[in-house]
């Protein structure tokens, strides 16, 4: 690299860690963690959104975990020595000297030379950050921007070995003693064999040390791609991807580079593990939040990793991932089904959004509304209505605006659309934002002479219920199903959540036409409270997959709701092997077999395809879903799907989400998975 790239390369890297220090402060503003120094360190200061601060929260807890684990376990000895490279605006020295815990331990920060210079400065015109250090007038040695009794600031490039070796001898640092080396999101903008080279020469020089890693994991999934794309469009590629993709790859690297021990964890084995129940709780409800999947995909991406050597066992900050048994991924896949995109819908913007519904409303016809997506030109909660129909062999879309004056009632999230008759569908509860109380019903009136709706052919009304059935309504990431009792059609809401309740485990029972709330006796284990999780229809009762607990833990248990003479019981269907746990799926029936369709689970290595469960014999088996035809990334959560039993094919539409700090992805077209080879009649 000449020069003169690599200074333009290293403003790159800077200005994400700029950009880091500005959600780390807003993170520590909204109260999810404790940290009066970064708001003086910060320089601007800005609000962002609930997901960004749990990823830095987590972030955050991490490294502190560690670092509180070393100084702890090091506490009896006499000197020892933190060394964080890359430190940016980090606040970690002020808050552990401010906490009383560096009576024996220096701090050594190393990052560019013109970082370390601005730093130093606004320590030192910072009062509230000097009087903690005490300035001893060292700096200005050579690299050395600010020297204080327990603290040296050292502007260097750390792709520069022999630099870095150089300056932190002139700084003091002691090879001798035992020493913590921090690397948060560092080491994956260097080079691999410049990044591979420090990892082993700290091994090599240091006796006694601890390296601390936190960074991406997993770079060729939906997720991934889209963080790799983000990282390419700042030109701070994240080089340590391709050769270490996964938790696994990372261990091995250090215990090749001269590391005798070494444990690896992904954020959310981190937040189940060692974060304790009531702290998680009290993350969980700090701010009004609704974006589960993608949080749970940004901590799937994510790793902290704790390497260490020659240190005795009782204290090296070892993580949990020794003792605590991974959540098992899928078996094995049982083969794949061929994803091709819908060319001829792919210029529609309406059917690029998530959070929507799609139901059939008669054969070949499929009514799409509700969501956030694309919609003049911009990203916002989708007002209009899709309507699909397919004409000798194509699928087409007509967008079908709402005409009522005044009225937005369509703009909604996570409601369902039941159809209950060829004019006639229900929209059950969805949300605005997730402060607001959930929405009520609609009526979806379509003439019957519908073969290829026209603007104004879709009538909106209010459904007025009655006082005992609008709870059913106000709620939304629930299922509504249609069933039968007695030979009477009902439907049947279930679960969900509403702005006051994280996670709902109620049901209401609503005879159709007229919505009125009936009491019929249900006896057997209640499943666990749950929302996002799946609902179908079979043999006149409901069956229900997966979903996200009370704890934001994904579930793995499948319940029927059969018709017994007086009531309904319900049955937990056992599957073998079981189930790996997931939500935000959507799933069909046909001929005995329940299929589930995409999701997010915790299992990070592969995700969620079809999942095709025999509901005779509960054998449940995972195909993965083949999407080099696509030349974009197919994500499967937040979508809708329809199931076109004569074709044996899944239209799937829309899906995605916001993905973290890497921008908003949307599924760019509609998809049809071909099912034929996986539902072979026998």
């Amino acid at each position: 690299v000449g020069s003169g790239s690599a200074v333009s390369l290293s403003r790159q890297v800077q200005s994400t860690g700029g950009s880091s220090a500005v959600s780390k402060c807003s993170t520590a503003a909204q109260g999810y963690i404790q940290d009066r120094f970064l708001r003086l360190l910060a320089g601007r200061r800005r609000r962002r959104a609930p997901l960004i601060h749990r990823g830095y929260y987590i972030r955050a807890r991490a490294v502190d975990h560690c670092v509180q684990d070393f100084l702890l376990k090091t506490q009896s000895l006499p000197r020892t020595q933190i060394l964080s490279l890359g430190a940016g605006f980090d606040s970690l020295y002020f808050r552990l000297k401010d906490m009383g815990l560096l009576h024996h331990t220096v701090v050594y920060e190393v990052d560019f030379p013109n970082v370390a210079c601005q730093k130093a400065a606004l320590i030192k015109r910072t009062k509230e950050l000097s009087v903690l250090v005490g300035d001893t007038g060292g700096e200005g040695l050579g690299a050395i921007t600010f020297s204080g009794e327990d603290y040296k600031l050292l502007g260097v490039d750390l792709s520069e070995l022999s630099e870095l070796e150089r300056t932190l001898e002139d700084a003091g640092l002691n090879n001798e003693i035992p020493t913590l080396f921090i690397a948060e999101v560092v080491l994956t903008y260097m080079e691999n064999t410049r990044s591979d080279a420090l990892i082993h020469w700290v091994a090599e020089h240091f006796p006694q040390a601890c390296f601390l890693v936190y960074e991406q994991v997993h770079p060729e999934d939906p997720f991934g791609r889209v963080m790799q794309q983000h990282f390419r469009q700042l030109n701070t590629a994240l080089h340590s991807l391709a050769q270490y993709p996964d938790c696994g790859a990372q261990q091995k690297r250090f215990l090749g580079k001269g590391w005798t021990e070494c444990s690896v964890v992904d954020m959310n084995e981190f937040f189940t593990c060692c974060i304790p129940e009531d702290e998680q709780q009290r993350v969980q409800t700090l701010e009004p939040f609704d974006e589960y999947e993608e949080w749970h995909l940004k901590c799937s991406h994510y790793f902290v990793l704790a390497a260490s050597k020659g240190l005795e066992p009782s204290w090296t900050p070892l993580l949990p991932s020794v003792t605590v048994p991974r959540p098992a991924g899928p078996a094995g896949m049982a083969g794949s089904v061929p994803a091709a995109a819908c060319a001829r819908l792919s210029g529609i913007p309406g059917l690029r959004r998530y959070g929507h519904h799609s139901v059939l409303i008669k054969p070949n016809m499929i009514l799409t509304m509700g969501g956030f997506g694309e919609e003049d030109g911009q990203h916002c909660r989708v007002r209009n209505f899709h309507v699909l129909s397919k004409h000798a062999g194509y699928w087409k879309a007509v967008c079908v605006t709402q005409n009522t004056p005044g009225k937005r009632w369509g703009e909604r999230l996570y409601h369902t659309v039941s159809c209950l008759s060829d004019t006639l569908a229900l929209v059950v509860g969805g949300r605005t934002s997730p402060s607001s109380s959930g929405l009520g019903m609609l009526w979806l009136k379509f003439p019957e002479t519908c073969n290829a709706p026209g603007p104004d052919d879709i009538a909106v009304e209010l459904v007025s219920l009655q006082p005992a059935a609008e709870a059913a309504a106000l709620r939304w990431r629930h299922s509504t199903t249609e069933m039968t009792f007695k030979g009477e059609q009902y439907l049947f809401v279930y679960g969900g959540r509403s702005a006051l309740e994280p996670v709902l485990g109620d049901w209401y029972f609503l005879h159709t036409p007229e919505l009125s709330y009936t009491v019929i006796a249900v006896e057997g284990p209640v499943p666990e409270s749950r929302h996002s999780h799946s609902a179908c229809s079979w043999e006149g009762g409901v069956l229900i997959a997966g979903g996200l607990g009370a704890a934001e833990q994904p579930l793995g248990s499948v319940f029927l709701l059969r018709e017994l003479e007086h009531g309904f019981q319900w049955q937990a269907i056992e599957t073998h092997p079981p189930l790996v746990p997931r939500y935000s799926h959507t799933a069909h029936v046909h001929e005995g077999k329940l299929l589930l369709v995409g999701g997010v689970w915790f299992h990070a290595s592969s995700v969620p395809g079809i999942t095709v469960i025999d509901l005779t014999t509960g054998l449940c088996l995972d195909y993965v879903i083949n999407v080099e035809h696509l030349e974009w990334p197919l994500m499967l959560h937040n979508h809708s799907s329809v199931f076109l039993p004569n074709e044996k094919e899944l239209l799937v539409i829309g899906g995605g989400g916001n993905c973290f700090s890497f921008g908003t992805h949307l599924n760019a077209e509609p998809v049809l998975l071909s099912l034929s080879s996986i539902l072979i009649s026998h």
